[in-house]
């Protein structure tokens, strides 16, 4: 399988090369990253969407995350990576729809299966106000195993840690379903989930990011 390529760049956001995604994530090499958080009105809240994470992932996999994120492939534009929100969620927007709520940097490190990974990302967040109910999205498996949202105000407690737990509702993908793992449904739907979560059980980007970004999606 021929290895998925990605631009990357020096402290000062200049570009030095391309290297694997292996490679960027053992070296450490900053590369750019499309985030899109969607907001789902209801009445007077704001219902903020958030993805399970693939185990399958190679950082932090069972984690909840943006609702679509991914990296930005060799020459690729950022237009052109707002392709996430197609292939994780089945979502069709064009690129202009979208709000751009700020770019930012992250160095993030972990551990998965033994393996030690460096995640520098240079990332544009984006949000977008969608109507769509959790079961209208079609899940991509192998990235994304369940789609789960809370409302706006409360997810913002969590992260400023006013609240130390909080009950959210989401689905899980087809094959998550059939697992058992939280919810009934025939083989081939999604799953109805509940869950009590916490702060840790999300990827550790800043708490100030979190914040950020659900101030902002209240705006837009």
């Amino acid at each position: 399988m021929t290895p998925e390529m990605f631009d990357i760049y020096d402290e000062d956001a200049n570009r030095i090369g391309t290297a694997s995604r292996e490679e960027v994530h053992t070296a450490g090499y900053w590369h750019q990253t499309f985030h899109c958080w969607l907001v789902r009105p209801e009445g007077n809240r704001r219902m903020v969407l958030f993805q399970l994470r693939s185990p399958s992932k190679d950082t932090f996999p069972d984690r909840f995350d943006i609702t679509a994120a991914g990296h930005l492939t060799a020459g690729e534009t950022i237009q052109e990576a707002s392709r996430e929100l197609q292939e994780e969620l089945g979502l069709r927007v064009p690129f202009d729809r979208l709000s751009l709520l700020f770019t930012v940097r992250t160095d993030e490190r972990g551990t998965v299966r033994g393996r030690t990974f460096i995640d520098r990302e240079i990332s544009h967040v984006f949000g977008y106000e969608s109507d769509w109910s959790l079961d209208v999205y079609t899940l991509q498996e192998e990235e994304v195993s369940g789609l789960y949202e809370a409302e706006l105000r409360e997810l913002a407690d969590l992260f400023e840690g006013t609240i130390d737990s909080l009950e959210v509702r989401g689905v899980l993908a087809p094959s998550t379903s059939a697992d058992g793992n939280g919810g009934l449904s025939q083989a081939g739907s999604v799953a109805e989930s509940v869950r009590t979560v916490a702060k840790q059980d999300f990827v550790p980007h800043p708490d100030d990011y979190y914040l950020r970004v659900f101030e902002l999606l209240g705006k837009i």
